[in-house]
């Protein structure tokens, strides 16, 4: 298994929120990416509406895609779906 690069490593810091890279590095990343200064006991609040929608379309591409180039949500199976087997008793 090939390792990560350092940008790969940060996209998934940044996107997950799994450290899989040095801090400094995610941060100043999300810095350059937002256009300003971010304090680290703001990051909590911002992960959602602004963070993840930043480094969203990098953390996609990295991902294993289907041969259209999209990756295919998942599919629910009727064993998927507890409310129609509860409801046949």
């Amino acid at each position: 298994m090939q390792k990560l690069t350092i940008e790969q490593a940060v996209v998934i810091s940044a996107y997950t929120g799994f450290m899989a890279c040095p801090f400094s590095a995610m941060h100043a990343e999300i810095e350059k990416r937002l256009g300003r200064s971010v304090w680290t006991h703001e990051m909590p609040s911002i992960i959602d509406t602004e963070i993840r929608p930043a480094f969203k379309d990098d953390f996609i591409s990295m991902c294993v895609a289907n041969r259209s180039g999209a990756i295919k949500p998942r599919r629910k199976g009727r064993h998927d779906n507890r409310e129609n087997a509860n409801r046949r008793g």
